[in-house]
């Protein structure tokens, strides 16, 4: 209609993180070393929308940094988000100046995502008689949707444009209206947004129940009429499929300042935007702005497809194919196609195909293997098949009947192979391999190499998985996992649903290119002389970690119980009290009540300042200083750290037990943090609180199984702080440390200029805080809001550390000044992190990768340090054949299921080798402690 007004907001970060990996593999870097293929990306998505729909109003919205309402509710919200890449958190500066330059407005809102700004914009926009379009890829905007709010969904892998309206989502989503998007999304979850939704239930089942019942409400209403584990399974999980409703639904209330008018289109700032062109050097936006007359002639697209590879698939152009060539010099055989006769793939399902497939295998010097397998979790899994490769371009596939017994025969005719110490072991996260093995009896043996950990020592930032090594390192598109089993969810199939030709094939096509990447791998390894601490160092705690995992921890269900009743029973009871402080009915979870009990009722602090959501900040930074002003405060800080407890431990950790083995399992990985600390998930034991009264219950809970056994539990004293003495060869610290003088009584007689007996217990505290955040390039605000001391009392005591401590400075003067002509740090055994944003123009970005250099040799060399002696300590069980058992890791401590009749002997191992894992300038300690659980040994 020619009067129709159109309003288009736009989705910043899915748009910005869409236009950085749109370049990951061949990244657009200016002449000064910057990063730019965000920039462009962006500004190119942007011109593309202007010129096609030269809209009447716009305006972009940014999520903002600080927690939201959501995290607030849930803490694990977007908790399994990768951290966002230095080179993309540099160009969000650049791409908000580019968007002022267009004289385009940038909405944001403290404490909301962009999608409740924007939910919000489009319900004033409606009453205004706008048309509505959210441009985003991001499918949860679909409950906006209605008469006069469209998804306007960019262009991507070739595909045009696509405008969703009602028809649209409800087609897609199978509803008959698309605000029961939400119910669906509470319902099924959302693995990118961490939100839980009801185990078990997937889209299908989600969709199908909306549609019967209109709601979650609904359901719940009717749980009577279903049957079966999905009735049980939402019995069981009523509590997070409501929260997870709460969490999935858009807000249209968020505070939003901006008028209508001010998102009126206006001409760009020409100027402005050559001048940030000129800096990002974009030779065709340089152009483009430096003339009167602005091109409406769409841009000839870069990347055409391919010819199709061995299986049929295409290479898929760029996520732009509206960019001007000039500003993308890369080559259009993106992908590469492997002919027929380059590729030999073999089915071997006969016993005398399988004794000629042994009799190669046992005569090479390396050979690469992968399991096929019904499941992700290794312990609970059934194999399906075995692929083995040992030269390029040829693989072979064994078929594993389902048949559990039948499987371990013909498992067992390649034992000897894999036990074959001279023969080194391939694989792709080969620990899932091993793990898979060892349910069946197969035990590895010999050298590894394993290229996800080789890739992630080359690139610890990067992503690891074999489809994307593929692409960047073999110009080679794998088959999709999906295109064969389907999506997540109830009608996933798993591998022993496919024919066995189409399973060979894959698996063939995984050991083949996983073998061709060791090759590749192995080089490049020696020349970041990183080899020795791949092939000494992670190697072999792959073995190491496959045991833990193995032998699991046992774990009380009856205690825990126990917990669960007397928490929830506090928690109601304290839910009371805190109301009854108030003097009147809130929700105690909901933020913005909260605020306007404790600042506007109970006027708790007269300049207590609003955020940009027109709602007072409750976090619990902002709680700790105010617990003196109230009993309120305190009772709200027991509240929430209570609720997150049942939530996340108490209640999730009894149902994450093995039903065969009755232990938990965790699943430890070398190639998630940055540093080279591991990490653990399903579940998550390295956070299990241990501060408060109600998080030690949770430990108390972690047992061993009989009277015959003791929970040990080995733990590095102040090992980041011996680390610092070393490396920066303070005579203090060094001195401190070689008396065996407690560090932080130490500190805080050179700071406060005392002796060590005139040190008193708040002196030590606030030394204790400065040896463990000043080292890790703390500033006076931070360390004031830490110790809620001021701020000029902060930077003395900064002062203070640093005059008692002088060689601390330089060491970290000097990790900087290392980090910006190098771009990466390295620990003490040469592990690299990456600091490519050390020079970035934009101070908080380049901060941060100061405060990196200086906390990652730190933080790595213990990484380093706990991985040497747990290598070391699980040999001499091996060597010893004895029965006790290394069971968990959790940072710079170590936990171990002894026998009692093994007991000296195993605390003597253990405390040898922690201690004597490597030959520092300081002693390293080990305090060794034991029980009955892990609570009482810690």
């Amino acid at each position: 209609m020619a009067d129709e007004k159109r309003i288009f907001l736009l989705d910043a970060y899915a748009l910005i993180y869409r236009s950085y990996f749109a370049f990951i593999k061949n990244p657009r870097y200016n002449s000064k070393g910057l990063n730019t293929s965000a920039m462009l990306g962006f500004t190119n998505t942007l011109e593309d929308l202007l010129r096609k729909e030269n809209p009447d109003y716009i305006a972009v919205v940014f999520d903002v940094h600080a927690p939201t309402f959501r995290h607030k509710m849930y803490p694990e919200y977007k908790a399994n988000r990768e951290a966002m890449p230095e080179d993309l958190r540099a160009s969000i500066p650049y791409i908000r100046d580019i968007i002022k330059a267009y004289n385009i407005p940038i909405v944001e809102s403290e404490g909301y995502e962009a999608d409740d700004v924007i939910g919000t914009l489009s319900v004033k926009a409606k009453s205004e008689d706008f048309t509505t379009y959210m441009m985003t890829p991001d499918k949860d905007y679909a409950q906006l949707v209605n008469d006069s709010v469209f998804m306007y969904k960019p262009k991507r892998m070739g595909n045009d444009t696509e405008i969703w309206g009602i028809a649209e989502v409800c087609d897609k989503f199978g509803v008959d209206d698309p605000i029961k998007v939400i119910d669906i999304l509470g319902l099924m979850g959302d693995s990118s947004d961490n939100i839980p939704g009801c185990p078990g239930v997937g889209p299908k089942s989600a969709t199908k129940l909306i549609n019967q019942f209109g709601s979650i409400n609904g359901v719940y209403e009717n749980i009577s009429k279903l049957k079966g584990a999905q009735k049980k399974k939402l019995e069981e999980n009523e509590e997070q499929v409501k929260l997870s409703r709460v969490l999935a639904e858009i807000m249209l209330d968020a505070p939003v300042d901006v008028t209508f008018d001010e998102m009126k289109r206006q001409d760009p700032n020409e100027g402005e935007l050559n001048s940030i062109f000129s800096e990002l050097e974009f030779r065709a936006l340089i152009q483009k702005y430096n003339s009167s007359t602005v091109s409406k002639t769409p841009q000839e697209g870069l990347f055409q497809p391919q010819q199709g590879d061995l299986f049929g698939r295409v290479s898929q152009p760029s996520l732009f194919d509206n960019l001007a060539q000039e500003e993308v010099e890369v080559p259009r055989e993106t992908i590469a196609a492997f002919e027929n006769s380059e590729l030999k793939y073999y089915l071997v399902d006969t016993p005398a195909l399988r004794a000629d497939l042994r009799a190669d295998l046992c005569i090479q010097s390396s050979f690469c293997f992968d399991t096929e397998t019904t499941g992700l979790d290794p312990i609970s899994a059934e194999i399906v098949g075995i692929s083995f490769s040992f030269k390029e371009g040829e693989a072979y596939y064994v078929p594993i009947s389902s048949d559990r017994s039948t499987a371990k025969e013909i498992l067992q005719e390649f034992a000897s192979i894999f036990k074959d110490e001279s023969i080194e072991k391939v694989g792709q996260n080969i620990k899932y391999d091993m793990l898979i093995l060892l349910q069946y009896g197969l035990v590895i043996k010999g050298r590894l190499f394993d290229t996800m950990i080789a890739h992630y020592l080359l690139e610890p930032e990067l992503r690891h998985n074999l489809d994307y090594l593929c692409e960047q390192y073999l110009n080679y598109r794998k088959i999709p996992t999906e295109s064969l089993i389907g999506k997540k969810g109830k009608n996933q199939k798993s591998m022993r649903d496919l024919p066995v030709d189409e399973v060979c094939r894959y698996a063939c096509e995984d050991a083949d290119f996983t073998f061709r990447l060791k090759s590749l791998f192995l080089p490049k390894l020696k020349e970041s002389n990183l080899e020795e601490l791949f092939l000494n160092v992670e190697m072999p705690l792959v073995h190491v970690l496959a045991i833990i995992e193995n032998n699991g921890v046992c774990f009380d269900t009856s205690s825990m119980s126990d917990t669960q009743i007397r928490l929830t029973r506090e928690l109601i009871q304290l839910e009371k009290e805190i109301i009854s402080l108030a003097g009147e009915e809130f929700n105690v979870s909901s933020p913005k009540q909260l605020g306007i009990i404790l600042f506007e009722k109970l006027n708790l602090d007269a300049k207590a300042k609003k955020t940009k959501t027109n709602q007072y900040s409750t976090s619990e930074e902002v709680l700790v200083k105010l617990k003196s002003k109230h009993q309120i405060v305190e009772k709200v800080l027991e509240f929430r750290s209570m609720k997150k407890l049942l939530s996340t431990y108490v209640e999730a950790l009894p149902k994450l037990i093995n039903k065969r083995t009755g232990r938990i399992h965790t699943s430890f990985n070398q190639t998630v943090t940055a540093t080279g600390r591991l990490s653990s998930n399903n579940p998550n034991l390295q956070n299990i609180p241990i501060r408060d009264a109600q998080g030690k219950e949770i430990r108390k809970a972690f047992v061993v199984p009989d009277e015959e056994h003791l929970f040990v539990s080995a733990d590095y004293s102040q090992v980041e702080l011996r680390i610092m003495a070393h490396l920066s060869q303070d005579e203090g610290m060094l001195e401190a440390f070689a008396l065996d003088i407690d560090i932080h009584t130490a500190t805080a007689a050179k700071i406060y200029k005392v002796s060590t007996s005139e040190v008193t217990s708040d002196m030590r505290r606030k030394a204790k805080t400065a040896n463990f955040g000043i080292i890790y390039g703390i500033s006076a605000f931070g360390l004031s809001q830490r110790l809620n001391i001021s701020r000029s009392e902060a930077k003395d005591l900064i002062d203070g550390y640093f005059e008692s401590f002088p060689k601390v400075k330089e060491f970290m003067n000097m990790q900087i000044e290392v980090a910006r002509e190098n771009q990466y740090v390295e620990t003490i055994l040469k592990r690299r992190r990456y600091l490519r944003d050390i020079n970035s123009a934009n101070g908080m970005v380049r901060g941060m990768a100061e405060r990196n250099a200086i906390n990652a040799p730190i933080q790595g060399s213990a990484a380093d340090i706990i991985k040497i002696a747990m290598n070391r300590i699980q040999a001499r069980i091996e060597e010893l054949k004895l029965k006790s058992k290394m069971i968990l890791q959790v940072h710079d401590e170590l936990n171990f299921e002894v026998c009692k009749t093994e007991f000296d002997l195993v605390c003597s191992i253990i405390k040898s080798e922690m201690e004597n894992a490597v030959d520092l300038a300081v002693p390293l300690k080990v305090d060794i402690g034991f029980g009955v659980n892990w609570l009482e040994a810690h």
